[in-house]
């Protein structure tokens, strides 16, 4: 099959970053398709196994967290309670799971991950705590450094979720980053992660489509 010039980028784009992922010690795939990334998923994930994530679009868009909801699995979804003290006990679950699924706010294309967070929970569970994290990654959030990834989640990603919420934040109102000091601001923090450690904790999913923020 003749892949087209957006098909033919990714698979080279994918491979160079595989690499770079690899000698930081990840394990990584590329799938084309969010298609593919379940069946990837399902590959990784042994039936029984206790799952949970954070609030990423890239995994619900695909139709990952409802394949993972209808599986053989034991899942902790906030989605599925209503109080803010039920959300912040699945939080804190979310660090004795087995898996925990997240996408970016951004990557260089030598592996480096860039993501922002407002509560702290995706990033303190990427970080430390559950057994394995997948991310889901669409290619579309790979930027030529860290800087630019740094910029892409500041002034791409964080305006875009900020859009989602009913906040009276700067980038809610006009779309563009301030650097506020806002008390809804979700760019509280910021994470740079060099190396997955233990190696192979982290399974970098790179996909071929454009996905989430």
């Amino acid at each position: 099959m003749i892949q087209t010039p957006r098909e033919l980028r990714n698979s080279k784009l994918a491979a160079k970053l595989i690499t770079n992922l690899q000698m930081r010690h990840y394990d990584a795939y590329y799938c084309p398709t969010g298609a593919d990334v379940i069946n990837k998923v399902k590959e990784i994930i042994p039936e029984g196994s206790s799952i949970s994530w954070g609030g990423s679009y890239s995994i619900r868009d695909i139709g990952l967290t409802q394949f993972l909801k209808n599986g053989n699995y034991n899942v902790y979804d906030r989605d599925d309670v209503t109080t803010q003290e039920d959300k912040i006990r699945i939080y804190r679950k979310a660090f004795e799971c087995d898996f925990y699924l997240a996408s970016v706010n951004a990557i260089s294309e030598d592996g480096v991950i860039i993501n922002i967070d407002g509560n702290g929970n995706r990033v303190a569970a990427i970080t430390w705590g559950p057994e394995h994290v997948i991310l889901v990654v669409g290619l579309n959030k790979v930027c030529q450094d860290v800087d630019a990834a740094i910029k892409r989640a500041r002034s791409t990603a964080a305006p875009w979720n900020m859009a989602r919420f009913d906040f009276n934040t700067p980038c809610q109102i006009d779309g563009t980053c301030h650097d506020c000091k806002s008390p809804n601001s979700i760019c509280n923090y910021i994470s740079i992660q060099r190396m997955s450690h233990p190696a192979k904790r982290h399974i970098i999913i790179l996909v071929g489509e454009d996905l989430g923020y």
